[in-house]
C-alpha cells in the first residue's frame, strides 16, 4: 500500500529532523570503524507493525547495516520478545535507532489497538474501519497499520470516495440537491468513486432512500434502537457504517444491529505507541 517514492521522502525527512548536519553524540566517543549488534526487545504485548518500515529506514541510513528479522507484520509479540537484530557499524546503529522505534512503536500501537477491535467483531459481518483523523504527514503509514492489525482502511482522502457529510449537505442546500449534484458532477467528470452519504436522524435517512442514488449511508450518532430501525427500512439496498460515539465497549451492540461497517477514530488519534526497545551489545 505505501508507495516507495512517499516512504522514502518520508524517511529523508525524518533522518534530517533527528540527525541534521550529524549525530555528535556518537560521532564523538564511538570510533567510525567499530562495528557491533543491536536487539530490538518487545518490552510490551500486541500485534508487530513497522518491521518492514524498520527495514527500510536501515537500507536509507546505511547499505551497510544488515536486518535479521525474527518477527514479522501483523504477528503478536509479547514482552521480552526479540523482534529483530541489526548489525553493522556502532555510529550507524545509534543514527537509526530512534527513527525506527519512533515508526515502529507508533504502527505497533495502532494495530495492537485495531486487533482488539477486529477480534470483538469476528462473531459479525461488521468490520471495523478507520478514519481520516490521523496524523499529518503519516496518513499512510498509519492505514497501513491498521490493515496489519485486521482492520480495514476508508477513503485514503479527500480524492479516492465522495464523502457527503453534514457540512456537505448543508451547503449544498439539502440532501438532495447534494446527491443529485454529486452523481452529475461525477457524470461530468467521467468519474468512478463510491457515493457515501451521512444522515443524522431517521427523516434523513428516509429522504435518502426516496432520492437514492448513493453507495453506502452512514448513521452518524444513532443510538442503538434508531440503528436498528435504520438497519430494517434500508434493508440490504445500501452498505450501512455506523460512526460517532462509538465505543469498544458499545462496539459489539451496534454490530448485533447489523451494519456493514463500524469507523472509529481512535484507532489512530487515541493510540498509545507499543513499547519496544533497542539494546546494543556492549563494547
Amino acid at each position: 500500500m505505501i508507495p516507495e517514492t512517499y516512504l522514502n521522502s518520508l524517511i529523508e525527512r525524518a533522518y534530517k529532523e533527528d540527525v541534521g548536519d550529524g549525530d555528535h553524540s556518537s560521532l564523538a566517543c564511538i570510533d567510525a570503524s567499530a562495528t557491533g549488534k543491536a536487539k530490538l526487545i518487545a518490552k510490551a504485548n500486541g500485534v508487530l507493525a513497522g518491521v518492514e518500515v524498520a527495514k527500510k529506514v536501515c537500507q536509507y541510513f546505511s547499505p551497510n547495516l544488515k536486518t535479521d528479522i525474527y518477527i514479522n507484520d501483523g504477528e503478536k509479540i509479547k514482552k521480552g520478545d526479540l523482534v529483530l537484530e541489526i548489525s553493522g557499524f556502532r555510529q550507524e546503529i545509534l543514527k537509526v535507532e530512534r527513527t525506527m522505534l519512533n515508526f515502529m512503536q507508533r504502527m505497533s500501537g495502532i494495530a495492537t489497538e485495531t486487533a482488539k477491535y477486529a477480534e470483538a467483531l469476528k462473531p459479525y459481518k461488521t468490520k471495523i474501519l478507520d478514519t481520516r483523523k490521523t496524523t499529518p504527514g503519516l496518513r499512510l503509514i498509519e492505514k497501513e497499520a491498521v490493515k496489519i492489525g485486521g482492520g480495514k482502511n476508508h477513503r485514503i482522502g479527500l480524492y479516492d470516495m465522495i464523502m457527503l457529510k453534514d457540512n456537505h449537505i448543508d451547503f449544498a442546500g439539502g440532501l438532495e440537491k447534494a446527491i443529485n449534484k454529486t452523481n452529475q458532477y461525477l457524470k461530468d467528470k467521467n468519474l468512478n468513486l463510491k457515493i457515501e452519504i451521512e444522515v443524522r436522524n431517521i427523516d434523513e435517512l428516509k429522504k435518502v432512500l426516496e432520492v437514492g442514488n448513493v453507495d453506502i449511508i452512514m448513521l452518524d450518532n444513532f443510538n442503538i434502537a434508531d440503528t436498528k430501525l435504520a438497519v430494517e427500512l434500508i434493508d440490504g439496498r445500501y452498505k450501512i457504517e455506523s460512526s460517532g460515539g462509538i465505543t469498544f465497549e458499545t462496539l459489539t451492540d451496534y454490530a448485533e444491529c447489523g451494519v456493514d461497517y463500524i469507523s472509529s477514530g481512535a484507532l489512530t488519534h487515541h493510540v498509545k505507541s507499543l513499547d519496544l526497545s533497542l539494546i546494543v551489545e556492549k563494547a
